[in-house]
């Protein structure tokens, strides 16, 4: 079995600053011999830490995907200490269609991961990541959004990793992205994550959700390239100033999370769903989230989804229509002692 099919000019290793793309061979009707072209980047200033930073890994989240072009552009090897590689769009096509699966091969890139050298598209790129970019890294940043899917309380957030200086790590580069929240999450539709595999690589794993749903406010273009910045001082890799919380104007992180499956609520039935409690908003058990209002008949009352707990509200649905099994709505709850 190969190593990988996909080919790049970049020179990993090399001083100065390089662009390029990664070229993963694909047919379709009109092109027997045709590659995706991920474009890709390489800045780099002698030894130091190695943050692979990356963004569009599903297609609909694009505060990232501008957060990194404009790091692309802007910065000069004089900026960093170390290497910086850059991916703005992980999924190109799934960008261009507005879509949170490829085009090309159907699948969730942020499911495929270890990958497969000689399975679609999607899984070559993944198995690249983890065969050949993962190991070259100290970081690993996977910017992510709520997408057209779901609204999202912009948030830095990070898995329970098993070992202790690891999590810990991740903590406070999590920390350094100046949110007010910061959430501890779990897998609940399935698995093969990007972030999984990193952390399995024993990678500082550093994520987020900044906002979603089809409007993206200038505020959190701000807030996504304000704190992506301190994020990357905080790593080293960036010349300046870390910025700490008070200087920001904000308190201590307040962490919470949402790890176990009943904090995700899904939709019982599918109609058109009605949101009932901004994000943000602190919520009672038996409250009511939100409503499903039939479309076939309307003189039905409502089917309620409600709060199987206390918990702060930090997602919620995107579209009004919603199917029978899409997630509405995301709890959370403060993170007690000892956890972190």
């Amino acid at each position: 079995m190969s190593v990988t099919q996909i080919h790049t000019d970049l020179e990993y290793g090399r001083d100065g600053k390089q662009s390029s793309h990664l070229a993963i061979p694909y047919s379709h009707n009109l092109g027997g011999w045709a590659n995706l072209r991920i474009p890709v980047a390489s800045i780099r200033n002698g030894e130091g830490p190695v943050v692979l930073l990356m963004a569009g890994n599903h297609g609909d989240e694009y505060p990232g995907q501008v957060a990194i072009q404009r790091l692309w552009r802007e910065l000069t090897p004089d900026d960093v200490t170390g290497t910086l590689l850059l991916i703005p769009c992980l999924n190109p096509p799934a960008a261009k269609a507005a879509t949170r699966l490829s085009p090309l091969d159907g699948r969730n890139f942020n499911r495929c991961f270890p990958g497969n050298p000689n399975g679609t598209v999607s899984e070559m790129l993944a198995h690249y990541l983890s065969a050949v970019l993962f190991p070259m890294a100290e970081y690993v940043i996977d910017l992510h959004t709520g997408g057209r899917s779901m609204g999202f309380l912009p948030c830095a957030h990070m898995h329970l990793a098993p070992d202790p200086l690891q999590r810990d790590r991740m903590r406070r580069a999590a920390e350094a992205f100046l949110t007010e929240v910061t959430f501890l999450y779990a897998d609940v539709a399935g698995t093969g994550l990007l972030p999984t595999e990193a952390e399995r690589q024993g990678k500082i794993v550093i994520t987020t959700e900044m906002g979603g749903a089809e409007l993206v406010p200038a505020s959190i273009h701000r807030q996504c390239q304000a704190g992506l910045r301190n994020v990357l001082i905080h790593c080293g890799v960036l010349r300046g100033q870390e910025k700490t919380r008070a200087e920001a104007g904000l308190g201590p992180a307040r962490w919470v999370e949402s790890l176990d499956r009943a904090d995700y609520r899904f939709a019982p039935e599918s109609g058109l769903y009605e949101n009932c409690v901004e994000l943000g908003e602190e919520v009672t058990k038996g409250g009511l989230l939100g409503q499903i209002h039939s479309i076939e008949n309307p003189d039905r009352e409502p089917v309620r989804v409600e709060a199987h707990a206390d918990g702060l509200l930090v997602a919620n649905r995107g579209p009004s229509i919603v199917g029978q099994g899409d997630c509405v709505a995301c709890l959370a709850h403060d993170v007690g002692p000892g956890v972190l």
